[in-house]
This record gives C-alpha cells, structure tokens and sequence, in this order.
C-alpha cells in the first residue's frame, strides 16, 4: 500500500447536513490546492442515508422517528448515530488512479485499524451478479462492522466510511443495510469488549497516517 500522509481533522457529533456543508468546502479547498488530502473523524446524530441506487422498499419504517437523508455517493441504505465513527476522506486521487482501487485501500487500512483493536476483519470481493460487499467484515464471526460510499469529483474524493463501535444496533434492523437483507451488522463492542472512543480514533488515524 502506497504512504498517503492526510492531515486529521476531530469533532464530536455534528449534524448530518452541516457535515455535508463543510465536506463540500473541503473539497473544493483541495481541488484548488488549499488544502492537503484530509480525513475528518466525528459522528452523527441519528440518521439514514440512501444513496443513488436505494430502493424504496429498503427504507425504514417512518415510525421509528429517524430521519430519512439523499446523499450523492455511491452505495445503498446506510444507518449513523451515536456511538458511531465516520470518516470523510477528502483525497486529491493520483494519475489513473479512480475511486475503486481508493476504496480498496480505505478498506485494508480499516482491517488494519480494526487488528490493533481486537478485531480480526477482512475486505471482500464481489462475486458477479451479486451485491457490492464493499465495506469491512469480522472474520470470526461474518458480521459487516464498518460500511463504505465514496464518490469522486475532479479527481477528488468525498464522503467516507462508518465503524460501529459500541452504539445502538437496532435501527440496521428497521431497514435494509447496504442492500442486504441477511447482513449482519455489528461493533467493536459486540465483537470484543468497550472500547473508548479515543483509542478508536486513535487505531483509525494512525491506520490512516493522519495527524
């Protein structure tokens, strides 16, 4: 894997639509060269996102309460709430380089993340004619512990990543996880114990070389 050194952004739970105000800034801060390639840890107050490709029939019960979000990258039904990490990677992509081979290394250097955590995973490929298994899985027990949707734009790419680490799991139940009716989501602390935050931040930044 090549080194790509980004520069480490931190907050704690910012609304969902206010992040995607502020992604949008710092993409068009590194399409113009103003800043270098960034990745941004927070989390978000509870939410559904849906991308392009989502079907009606996967979205959640409109009883629970949870508000429902169109977002522009790519993937399906995504849930996010406290006790999650999300990482948007703001990354200038080099020559011939495209979005897919990027989120095959966001992928390695979560497994790499999750390791140092306790938790054996692995990225997987997609067997033809079947739903993207993009994203992250542990191993032992063959559960999805971290969703991925990436877009590019000139060459830039945005939205990110989300790890469970010891939130709510229920709402992936009221709705259809990236696609999947029989996926089973998880977290680091079903996986293997409480782990805080800050040493989640921490495992993910390094994996990442942001500071």
């Amino acid at each position: 894997m090549r080194q790509r050194p980004l520069s480490l952004i931190t907050d704690d739970l910012v609304d969902y639509e206010k992040a995607m105000d502020r992604m949008a800034e710092l993409v068009g801060e590194r399409q113009r060269d103003e800043r270098p390639d960034t990745l941004w840890l927070l989390s978000h107050p509870q939410v559904y996102t849906v991308g392009r490709r989502t079907p009606e029939q996967h979205l959640p019960d409109p009883s629970h309460g949870i508000p429902v979000v169109s977002t522009g990258r790519g993937g399906q039904l995504t849930y996010h709430g406290p006790g999650q990490l999300v990482g948007y990677l703001v990354v200038k992509l080099g020559e011939g380089e495209g979005i897919v081979d990027y989120v095959r290394e966001v992928e390695l250097r979560l497994v790499r993340a999750l390791a140092a955590l306790g938790v054996p995973a692995e990225r997987r490929d997609t067997p033809p004619g079947s739903e993207l298994l993009t994203g992250v899985w542990t191993t032992g027990t063959d559960r999805k512990i971290v969703s991925i949707g990436m877009r590019q734009s000139r060459s830039v790419t945005s939205h990110g990543f989300a790890l469970n680490v010891d939130g709510d799991l229920a709402p992936w139940d009221w709705a259809v996880p990236c696609g999947m009716p029989e996926v089973d989501m998880t977290s680091l602390v079903r996986e293997a114990s409480a782990v805080p935050m800050e040493r989640v931040r921490a495992a993910v930044a390094e994996a990442f070389e942001a500071g």
